[in-house]
């Protein structure tokens, strides 16, 4: 009797150990993914809106994504016009982008983001301009990682 109570503790005990790990793993993992979800972001604004480059654009959009900027719709193809149009423009600007988080939702392979976008615009140490806007993204997880699949942006204007 005293063998099998304490092969039963055993039992248990294990039972209990794989609940708390796995437990424990899917925090991990949903805080992984909202790391991935934000680095998303951001690097799809450093690598296609400040190097101009639209060769990024299938590497961090789906397919069929949209923006919703300033009551004008762009998809992929819009975009790529803008950017192979932008970088015809002498001087570059340099862009740097800070994003600020405000929430991030995961609920199996979708996610949506809020965030506040702040770029910087310079040129040889100065400063030409600064904009702000306010957006909300929504991402699917693909066979590559996450792709933002749409994003909405509206302007702060400054006081």
């Amino acid at each position: 009797m005293l063998l099998q109570t304490t092969k039963m503790k055993r039992h248990y005990f294990l039972i209990l150990i794989l609940f708390f790990t796995t437990t424990s793993f899917g925090q991990v993992s949903k805080e992984a993914n909202k790391t991935l979800i934000k680095n998303l972001v951001l690097e799809s604004f450093d690598e296609i809106w400040s190097k101009l480059d639209a060769k990024n654009i299938d590497k961090y959009y789906t397919k069929d994504f949209l923006l919703l900027e300033n009551g004008e719709v762009w998809n992929n193809d819009s975009i790529a016009n803008y950017l192979n149009k932008a970088i015809l423009d002498v001087p570059i600007p340099k862009r740097i982008n800070t994003i600020e988080i405000i929430e991030i939702k995961i609920a199996n392979k979708t996610a949506w983001v809020a965030y506040q976008n702040y770029a910087t615009f310079s040129n040889e140490n100065e400063i030409l301009g600064k904009a702000h806007w306010l957006e909300s993204a929504t991402a699917i997880l693909t066979e590559q990682g996450w792709k933002l699949e749409m994003l909405h942006s509206t302007p702060v204007k400054r006081e």
